[in-house]
């Protein structure tokens, strides 16, 4: 069956319009060794009852989180969602909303905005929050930007200790932004801040922390604030938002902006994606924060309603005065969010925290009684941990999925000369004989 609608006709119509006289002479440029010869060993052709069979059959080949225990962490967390997460989501006045571009007619839509930003504040302690940006990678970058644009400067500071994907993004943005990106090295996997003291300069627009960092130790992020601020930088931190469920909120310490990767709340795997960035600042900064936001007024009738107050792209003002070029907001997403923080309240949210500590501390300390294997350092943490392996990591989690476990995320497949480091992460899902299975598994090598 042929899917494009353009007849032969079609065809000589648009070559003779383009000036040439057929296809190959239109894809000349493209050099001869990296065309195809177009003799591909497809198969006979199928029925649609037969293709439906075969790609069913293909599809009962995978293994999925669902079948294995799964221990994987690096951003992307296998939490536990309330069935009604997926209930609510799936009406239909959620499912198929589109982007409100006459938003004030989508009050339903901009009351779920709403309620994300003022639990994303609660949440982080900050003034101000977004309706969500792409994800937690994207939030990154975009603060670096929103940094420049308040301070007018390009140098950014950034530890080491971030997750190496997000610093791949904002590698990607700062190279037309003219960002000027130095990286802070760590000592024993925690961000060092005595480099921190001899790289900050009066060009510095912001340093960059993550805590928990990529490797899940906890940083010491009001220290390094308050160098920061010591040198008129703004200070940026990513955070995991469960654990904020227990440790000490970002805008205690003055951060100025903060980012991180909403999936852990309410949100399925889903193949590595779509997710949600949490961003959120100071209220001063409003008008430099990429993305949309919600606020809550009264019409002429004194009846409450919702008005889309900023969305700072280039589509809605100047191009000249737009702060990024961040389209929309993550809606489904951030609804996912909202619901799951709204079913587990305070009570709730903090048990979750409490738990993924509790069972990645009982892991992590039997774990280490199996000899060849050993803490890479003794630091706080929260969930997720890194133990330094007898044997290469990423050998150890082949064969732990062949028994049943996705075993932990090895550090090679980031930095492939550290091929005996495996970050493991535990959240309140794995049970305690999940974790003795694979303690004992580890011990059988």
């Amino acid at each position: 069956m042929v899917y494009i609608p353009n007849s032969e006709k079609d065809f000589q119509e648009m070559l003779k319009t383009i000036g040439v006289k057929d296809f190959e002479e239109l894809i000349k440029s493209i050099p001869e060794e990296l065309k195809s010869d177009r003799s591909l060993p497809l198969p006979e052709p199928l029925t649609e009852m037969e293709i439906e069979a075969e790609i069913k059959e293909i599809a009962s080949r995978n293994r999925s989180s669902e079948t294995l225990i799964n221990f994987m962490g690096g951003g992307v967390y296998d939490h536990y969602i309330p069935k009604v997460v997926d209930y609510i989501l799936s009406r239909s006045e959620f499912k198929t909303a589109y982007t409100p571009y006459q938003p004030e007619v989508s009050q339903g839509t901009l009351q779920a905005m709403y309620e994300y930003q003022s639990m994303i504040c609660e949440l982080t302690g900050m003034d101000v929050s977004n309706a969500s940006l792409y994800d937690g990678a994207t939030g990154l970058s975009e603060a670096a930007m929103m940094a420049r644009n308040i301070t007018n400067k390009n140098h950014i500071l950034i530890s080491e200790t971030v997750h190496p994907l997000y610093l791949q993004v904002l590698k990607t943005y700062a190279g037309s932004l003219k960002l000027d990106i130095e990286y802070l090295p760590f000592k024993n996997y925690i961000t060092d801040l005595a480099a921190l003291d001899k790289k900050l300069n009066n060009n510095t627009a912001a340093v960059i922390l993550q805590s928990p960092n990529f490797y899940g130790y906890l940083e010491n992020a009001s220290a390094a604030a308050e160098k920061a601020h010591s040198s008129g930088a703004l200070f940026i931190q990513g955070f995991d938002p469960i654990s904020l469920a227990i440790l000490r909120p970002p805008g205690d310490y003055e951060t100025d902006i903060v980012f991180g990767e909403g999936q852990a709340l309410g949100n399925h795997l889903n193949f590595g994606g779509p997710y949600l960035g949490l961003f959120a600042a100071k209220r001063k900064y409003i008008r430099k924060m990429p993305g949309r936001i919600v606020s809550v007024t009264e019409d002429t009738q004194g009846k409450r309603g919702f008005v889309l107050t900023l969305q700072t792209r280039e589509q809605h003002i100047r191009r000249e005065k737009a702060t990024s070029n961040i389209c929309t907001n993550q809606g489904l997403n951030a609804l996912a969010a909202t619901v799951y923080l709204a079913l587990l309240g305070k009570g709730g949210f903090q048990k979750v925290a409490e738990l993924c500590t509790q069972k990645a501390h009982y892991l992590h300390d039997n774990i280490l009684k199996i000899e060849g294997f050993k803490s890479v350092f003794e630091a706080p943490f929260f969930k997720e941990f890194t133990i330094h392996t007898p044997i290469p990591a990423a050998e150890i989690v082949q064969k732990a999925e062949q028994a049943g476990f996705l075993a932990g995320v090895p550090v090679s497949q980031f930095y492939p000369e550290r091929d005996h480091e495996l970050i493991v992460a535990v959240t309140e899902k794995r049970t305690k004989a999940q974790m003795d299975s694979l303690i004992t598994f580890l011990r059988s090598l």
